[in-house]
């Protein structure tokens, strides 16, 4: 968390953080967000994308808990300043690729989306079955014929914002 004391000081700055195909990327996804169209990111906002995302049970207290991650109404400056942040920790992309290259010995790029499943619901900070299935993981990446989800996809996506094009 950074301070700032003067409102919006270091947000004029935010947009260099980014190259212009990732703010357009970023202001996509805030308008989907911000489904009443009010140039700002509620609570009631949150509840719907989530329900249209399959998550229909979060709780008010969750809610709260997102919206109050930023430090005033969550406008698109706000917005991009908090993915600012967020990636500012992030592992560069050849470290999170090295990590998932440890789960494919056989060096395919890819992994079988059954183990994956299985990684997300048993490890770590535990995603349940229906957040998996009908969250948003496999329809962003879904696996191809053979069940393998393209891990170097993911990496891309978590380093860079946006979905590669090949």
């Amino acid at each position: 968390m950074c301070s700032d004391r003067g409102g919006d000081s270091g947000s004029s700055n935010v947009f260099s953080m980014f190259e212009q195909s990732q703010i357009q990327e970023y202001k996509e996804a805030f308008t989907i967000i911000d489904q009443n169209r009010d140039g700002i990111i509620s609570k009631d906002d949150l509840r719907d994308v989530l329900a249209s995302m399959g998550q229909i049970n979060v709780k008010n207290e969750e809610l709260e808990a997102m919206v109050k991650e930023a430090s005033g109404p969550i406008n698109f400056t706000v917005f991009l300043t908090m993915f600012g942040e967020k990636l500012k920790g992030a592992d560069p992309e050849d470290v999170i690729v090295a990590a998932f290259k440890i789960l494919d010995p056989e060096a395919t790029g890819s992994i079988k989306k059954e183990f994956l499943q299985e990684l997300l619901t048993t490890q770590c900070d535990r995603f349940s079955p229906e957040e998996v299935i009908h969250g948003a993981r496999f329809q962003t990446f879904p696996p191809d014929v053979a069940g393998n989800v393209d891990y170097k996809n993911i990496c891309y996506v978590i380093t860079h914002g946006e979905e590669k094009e090949e």
